[in-house]
């Protein structure tokens, strides 16, 4: 939950939090640990949290969302560019900030996505790269993020060499963040 990670990063004990909020520890506890559904907060309580963590009440409300499976996320938002295009996809991108909002998540492997289609979507446009987003091109994923089926076909053929042709056929920038994707508008 998004109110636990802010704690932890920020460093604020849940006694603190409630003593600064006005919000009671047991309400913030019981938030925590899932006993309470943010949804049935009282606004208020949402507002105060939000102001002393220094995030938004729509984030909190946000962090509820369960997260679909990477593949289910990348067809999604392929799907996306497809039906809306290229520069309606751009604009709505930075309008809601998604990535930021993903990444504040800690949902790196999404918000690199998107930053990596962010990215992809400009140069193929002529489009200048938004420099909104350059704290986190400092840094990538950990490890290389594979196309399911890339990793079942080297697993079964015992091979390596389906991981080898999908990185040497990555498009760049989605291979920057470790992210092996080579075909964003072959979507059906």
């Amino acid at each position: 939950m998004l109110i636990n990670d802010e704690l932890k990063k920020q460093r604020i004990t849940k006694y603190k939090l409630s003593k600064e909020s006005g919000v009671p520890q047991a309400t913030i506890n019981d938030i925590c640990s899932g006993k309470t559904d943010v949804e049935k907060c009282a606004a208020g309580t949402l507002y105060r949290l939000a102001k002393v963590l220094g995030i938004s009440v729509e984030e909190i409300l946000e962090s509820k969302e369960t997260r679909s499976s990477f593949e289910t996320f990348k067809s999604n938002i392929c799907h996306r560019v497809k039906d809306m295009g290229d520069l309606d996809f751009i604009l709505e991108l930075l309008e809601n900030d998604q990535i930021r909002s993903l990444y504040r998540r800690h949902w790196y492997v999404e918000a690199y996505y998107l930053l990596g289609m962010l990215d992809y979507l400009s140069n193929q446009n002529d489009l200048p790269i938004c420099t909104r987003y350059d704290d986190m091109r400092a840094g990538k994923l950990e490890r290389p993020i594979l196309p399911t089926g890339v990793v079942l076909t080297s697993e079964v053929c015992k091979t390596d060499e389906p991981i080898r042709e999908a990185m040497d056929n990555a498009i760049p920038e989605f291979l920057r963040y470790n992210i092996v994707e080579s075909e964003v508008r072959n979507v059906v």
